[in-house]
């Protein structure tokens, strides 16, 4: 599938048809997302956007409104439907400029998810970074789970993840089991995960979700990385995406620092936390900026 180009000063990136992706994403000349060649797989979700939700949802099964629904496994060593429907879909090309895209993409009813979404994609590309803009409505007759996020893979240089400084404002984290299910929501302090004062990632393993974010002057989250080459940084408004998932690939063949602000913590179609219900005809829409820093 084709990738549209988006210019800036000295940014640059391709979003793909594919996945509605970030394919890639540079500052004169850095990486500043892990890219991937058009045509071939996907890996780890690269830039992907991820509805009508985001994560997992544990056992790949649900009760919505009464009624109880199974979801394809897609995580079957684990046994859970993970990160929705649309991160390897073929989106449409709705318009495309020289500083602006949109893509739009139809989630049809199925049996696990039997309600049908209008999402369209907007990425915006100015010297300052670049902004994503998802929106979905509920296209149906009944009301509809949803949540959103998306799945860039930060990078701060070719070195290793260890060696990079993460600075994440976020005084809860969000413990899971064996199978990476939600098992118990704590305070950051004391643990591990506590990364409210910028600090080398170093031997700490990642895949968490995290909420009790605090706001910048601007009344934005900002979840900066910075390495050798320079850092790069993922800002959003808290009210619309209360939640992020970090992870740092441990174990897994591939570069970079995923940072995944979501609207809902893992399993909340089970839980119900932080939860968007769409009536029909609702709207969702929620926004996140990827910049470079110096």
């Amino acid at each position: 599938m084709p990738s549209s180009i988006l210019r800036a000063g000295e940014l640059h990136a391709e979003i793909s048809e594919r996945g509605g992706a970030l394919r890639v994403f540079r500052a004169a000349g850095r990486d500043l997302v892990t890219p991937w060649p058009e045509g071939g797989p996907i890996p780890y979700f690269s830039g992907t956007l991820l509805a009508p939700w985001p994560n997992r949802v544990a056992g790949a099964a649900y009760t919505f409104d009464g009624e109880r629904f199974e979801l394809p496994v897609t995580e079957p060593e684990r046994g859970h439907a993970l990160h929705g429907f649309v991160a390897d879909a073929e989106w449409r090309l709705v318009e495309a400029s020289a500083g602006d895209v949109r893509l739009a993409h139809t989630v049809e009813p199925t049996p696990g998810y039997p309600f049908r979404l209008e999402l369209q994609a907007r990425y915006t590309l100015t010297p300052d970074g670049l902004t994503t803009t998802l929106t979905a409505q509920n296209a149906g007759d009944r009301a509809a789970p949803y949540g959103c996020g998306p799945h860039p893979w930060l990078l701060a240089g070719d070195g290793p993840v260890d060696g990079w400084e993460l600075e994440l404002p976020a005084d809860r984290v969000l413990l899971v089991d064996e199978t990476l299910a939600p098992r118990e929501l704590v305070g950051v302090a004391g643990t591990p995960y506590d990364l409210r004062v910028p600090r080398a990632i170093g031997a700490t393993a990642i895949d968490h979700a995290f909420t009790g974010l605090a706001r910048g002057g601007d009344g934005l989250v900002r979840v900066r990385l910075r390495g050798p080459a320079g850092g790069v940084e993922v800002s959003w408004d808290p009210a619309t995406l209360p939640w992020v998932q970090v992870c740092t690939g441990t174990g897994l063949a591939h570069r970079g620092l995923a940072v995944e602000p979501m609207t809902c913590p893992p399993d909340a179609f089970n839980s119900g936390v932080d939860l968007v219900v769409l009536d029909p005809g609702g709207k969702h829409e929620a926004s996140w900026t990827i910049a470079p820093l110096a």
